[in-house]
Parts: C-alpha cells; structure tokens; sequence
C-alpha cells in the first residue's frame, strides 16, 4: 500500500495521490491526463512531466492497487489525438484512498505536539451533562443526541492522542544527549510549570467526569446508544450488520470513557495515573538535568596532573623554586598529629623510642580534614505542637466559614438574585463563584444555565430576568450592580427542571 512513498520516484507518486485528493474534496472523482496535470501544480508540483512520464507513473500507481482506470464513454471526440488523451480517466480505489490517508496521518503526527489541556476534561464533562439534559427530555430530537455523543467521542480521542504524545515528547526529552544546559534549563522550568498546572483540581475534573458518567448510565447506555443510532441516519443496507458494528464501536468507545475516569472493575482510574506521571517526570527532569551538569564538567585525570607537574619541575629556576613547588604540590610537611599524647603519659619515659612506643588513637577526622572531634550537648528538638494546634484550628475555622456560607447561600426554591441583599464578602466571593461558572455553562432545553462547584456538593441554576429588573448586592468593600437573574442553590439534582414562574420567585 506505501511503495510508492519509496524509490527513485517517490515524490512525483505522492504528489500525484495528493492531486487526487484535493480532487476528491471538489467531489471530482475521475481525472483524465491534462486535469492531473493541473491538479499537480495546485499541490506544489512545478517540475515539468512528460506526457509519457505521467502515464508511466499513472501505469505504475494502478500496478499498484492504488488508482482504477476507466474509458469514458459519455464524451464526444473530435480527432485520435483527443481520444487518446482524453478517453481514459483515472480515479482513486479504496486502498489508495487509505494510502494517502495513512500518509497525511504520518505527516500530521510528525508535525504535531502532544498536550495536557484541561479543558478537554471539562469539556467532556459539558457533553455528558448535555446528553443527561437530553435523556431527561423524552421529546429531545435524536440527531442533538448523536452530535453531542459524537462531540464527546471526539474530545476523549482528543485526550487520548495528546497524552500519549506529550508523555513521548517528555520521554525523549529526558533521554536529549547533547542538549545546551541554559535551554536545557529553560525547557525543563517552562515543562514542571506545565505540568503543575495542569495537576491542579485535576482530582475535582476527574470526580465531575465519573459522576456524569454515573447519571448517564442510570438512563441506561443501551438506550442512549439506540436513540444516537436513529440520529446517525445510516444509509440503508441488506441486513442489520452496519448498525451492529456501529453499535459495538459506541460501547467500546464508553468502556474506554469508563476505563479513563471510572472503571467498571474496581481498579485505578487512568486519569489519576497521569499524576504519578507528571511527579515521576518533574523528578527525572532535574536528576538529567543535574547529570548534565556533571558531565560538562572535566573529568579529573591523575596522568595529566602528573605531566603538568612535570613541566613545572622542568621550567623551575633554582634548587629553591623546586622544593618550594614539591612542598605544594605533595604537601609532605610534619605529621598533623604529632601534639598527640598517650592517655597516661607517665606509664611512658619520654626517652622511648617512637618505634618502641604504644601506639596513639588517631581520630579519621584529624586525617581528612585536619580537625578533631569536639563533643557538645545534643541541639533541642523543636517543639512543633503549638503551630500544628494552631493550623488545625485555623483549618477548622476556614472549613467552618465556607459551610456556613453554603448554608447561608441554599434556596428553598428559585428566588432573585436581589433576594441576598447585603453579604458577607466571603459569602458574596462564594456567590460570585457559582455564578460565574453557571454563566460560563451551556443554556438547556429549559432555557436554564446549571453548574456544580469543584467538590460537587453545590449546584445552581440559573434563569435570565424575564422583566429586565437590576439587582444589587451590598458588601463592606462596595456593591455590585446586575442583572436580577433567577437562581436556585442546592444539592445537585434537587433544582427546579423546568423554569418557574416569575410570581413564585418573589
């Protein structure tokens, strides 16, 4: 299928295939001698061809499997000439339109860098509340059940192609020999602060995933499958077994989504693997680092000192000069423990002979550094009760504000937003988060815009103001003026579905 990617012509083959493609994306489906021609120059191809070249190479292109060749009969010609030009028309078959698929495949992931984007997985997200949205509704069309499954088939293949070559990319940045140490350096900073990015509430992404990945399948997955299937609109054929193969890519495609974010047999989801990843990577990247740095090192070499040493000897003027440098150079000056008694000097005369004498203790320190030991009290250990007491409390004490903002902030039903008046600044942040993230979201069929907090213990839902009424929330550090929006706040699940009415709102 790829030989013509190889020899003497390779690149007049491929260009030729890549004429046929930007064909077929006009829906020109057969080309004759002259529109290949033209369609080469619209490719690249400037270098003049033969008429006899091209049809050699058209022969060898249809040896190979990759083109048909057909006679046209529906045109009119005029002289022998225009018929032996013009009569047979060449098209692309099912493996040459695989070949030249498969090598803009190559060229795309050649070309390409692998990334860690977070907002693949909230996106993810997005589309399993959307078809959550949808499977609620019995009346929601079919064909937005298809698109949205396709859009989320599409951001989990996303997700799987850019960790994969992101984690390549690292891989064959650590093992880079030769590499500048200051863009070394540069290049291994920017990569840790990539990655610690992208770890952060990475665990929270991964928690709203698998719990939409739940609600989804209390709808039931079959259900889910058999509704896109009649919104996928297959062209019909002789008997069931495109639908069955088009349904066996969909589940395997969900037991791939469940292996990513909740696996059906209990294990370790993949996604909270990429944290091992992204910590054993910052490791790696500063131990290459650090082994780069050694080795622009020189390496210590006992022969050369020695020479050196020797050129030295030679170039010294007098006598002096040369114990001088032998002095320096091998330091064989008094012994540095010679102040060194015996523990009970008076059982030695001090008319002994060294030779003769016990031998004296010598401590390994006096012989590498030249210092002896000096033994003092133990340093205190820090008492450290005080401060983890005090953290503690501190922690409880925040934990405690963010409740009591939570329970402050639920609705018993939808009310205004000028219904909470004047905050506290640390509940009117907490406001401001939810709605915040309910604006970012997508509007659902009810006309409603719903968002959940990080942990998944709070949701709101968010109506426009039908009447253009402003509201204003009063804070200690000013005010701020807006829409007066409809909201509810509460569990996830326990808001309103449908949107109520303004009198019951007030």
């Amino acid at each position: 299928m790829f030989r013509f990617t190889t020899g003497d012509r390779a690149e007049v083959h491929t260009a030729i295939l890549r004429a046929f493609g930007a064909a077929n994306e006009r829906l020109e489906t057969a080309l004759g001698l002259d529109e290949v021609r033209a369609r080469l120059r619209t490719v690249g191809w400037l270098d003049p061809v033969e008429d006899a070249d091209l049809q050699e190479r058209l022969r060898q292109l249809k040896g190979w499997g990759l083109l048909d060749v057909v006679q046209n009969h529906a045109e009119n010609y005029r002289t022998a000439e225009e018929y032996e030009r013009r009569n047979l028309q060449y098209s692309l078959t099912r493996m040459g339109e695989a070949a030249l698929a498969g090598m803009e495949h190559a060229l795309s992931v050649l070309t390409s860098t692998g990334a860690l984007q977070t907002a693949v997985l909230e996106a993810i997200a997005d589309r399993l509340d959307e078809l959550c949205l949808l499977l609620d509704e019995p009346a929601s069309p079919d064909r937005r059940i298809y698109s949205t499954l396709h859009e989320l088939e599409g951001h989990l293949d996303a997700l799987l192609a850019n960790t994969k070559a992101f984690n390549g990319e690292l891989q064959r940045l650590l093992r880079t020999e030769g590499a500048d140490l200051s863009t070394f350096r540069e290049v291994k900073a920017a990569t840790v602060t990539y990655l610690q990015e992208f770890l952060l509430n990475l665990d929270q992404r991964g928690q709203r995933v698998a719990s939409a990945v739940t609600r989804v399948e209390r709808h039931g997955v079959s259900l889910l499958h058999a509704r896109a299937l009649r919104g996928a609109e297959l062209p019909p054929t002789a008997g069931s077994e495109q639908s069955g193969d088009w349904l066996g890519r969909r589940r395997a495609r969900w037991e791939g989504l469940r292996a990513w974010f909740l696996p059906s047999d209990g294990a370790r989801p993949r996604v909270e693997r990429l944290h091992d990843v992204a910590r054993r990577a910052i490791v790696t990247l500063l131990q290459v680092l650090d082994r780069i740095t050694e080795s622009r090192r020189r390496s210590s070499s006992a022969a050369e000192d020695y020479r050196e040493l020797a050129r030295w000897f030679t170039a010294a003027p007098t006598d002096d000069d040369l114990h001088r440098l032998w002095s320096a150079a091998f330091g064989l000056g008094p012994a540095r423990h010679h102040h060194l008694a015996h523990q009970d000097p008076e059982l030695v005369p001090s008319s002994t002979a060294w030779a003769q004498a016990p031998p004296v203790q010598v401590s390994a320190l006096l012989r590498t550094s030249g210092r002896t030991e000096r033994f003092t009290r133990t340093g205190r250990v820090r008492d450290i009760e005080a401060l983890k007491a005090a953290r503690a409390e501190r922690a409880r004490k925040e934990r405690a504000e963010v409740e009591a903002a939570w329970d402050f902030l639920r609705t018993e039903g939808p009310v205004r937003l000028s219904h909470f008046g004047r905050l506290d600044h640390l509940v009117f942040e907490r406001l401001l988060e939810l709605l915040g993230r309910a604006l970012a979201g997508p509007v659902d069929s009810s006309g409603a815009r719903r968002a959940v907090t990080s942990d998944g213990r709070i949701e709101i839902v968010l109506w426009p103001a039908p009447d253009g009424r402003s509201a204003v929330l009063q804070t200690v550090r000013g005010r701020l003026e807006g829409p007066d929006y409809l909201v509810e706040i509460g569990r996830p699940g326990s808001a309103a579905s449908r949107r109520p009415r303004l009198d019951a709102a007030e």
